[in-house]
């Protein structure tokens, strides 16, 4: 089935360097050691193209969905992670499709446990 759903991370400032893109619906990576892209995060695009407001980007500071959480919604391009502190951080992340709610990401940082049709990838 085809989705929306586009997100596109890079390994240096400005869009530049190693890119991983993911186009599908929801996706949550428990150790980006998985794509060798642990720690390296620095810019990103993410998008929904049918309806812009209608996703949401979480970055986890460790692995599994622990540690240190921002939270990007709706659809957008980040040149520099640094400007949220973020830079070089990412250690997992989950990508859904939708406005996740403050209170759902912070159950999913006590239990490490995703909502249901995400594709989760670990290490």
């Amino acid at each position: 089935m085809e989705t929306s759903l586009r997100l596109s991370l890079y390994s240096q400032k400005n869009y530049k360097g190693r890119r991983i893109r993911f186009k599908r619906g929801g996706v949550a990576i428990r150790d980006m050691h998985a794509f060798d892209f642990n720690n390296r995060l620095s810019s990103f695009r993410v998008s929904n193209l049918r309806e812009p407001d209608n996703v949401t980007l979480v970055l986890f500071s460790a692995a599994n969905f622990k540690g240190k959480v921002r939270v990007f919604r709706g659809s957008q391009n980040i040149p520099r992670l640094s400007r949220f502190g973020f830079d070089n951080i990412t250690t997992s992340l989950i990508l859904v499709c939708g406005r996740m709610s403050d209170e759902t990401i912070s159950q999913i940082c006590r239990t490490g446990q995703i909502p249901k049709n995400i594709l989760v990838i670990s290490d």
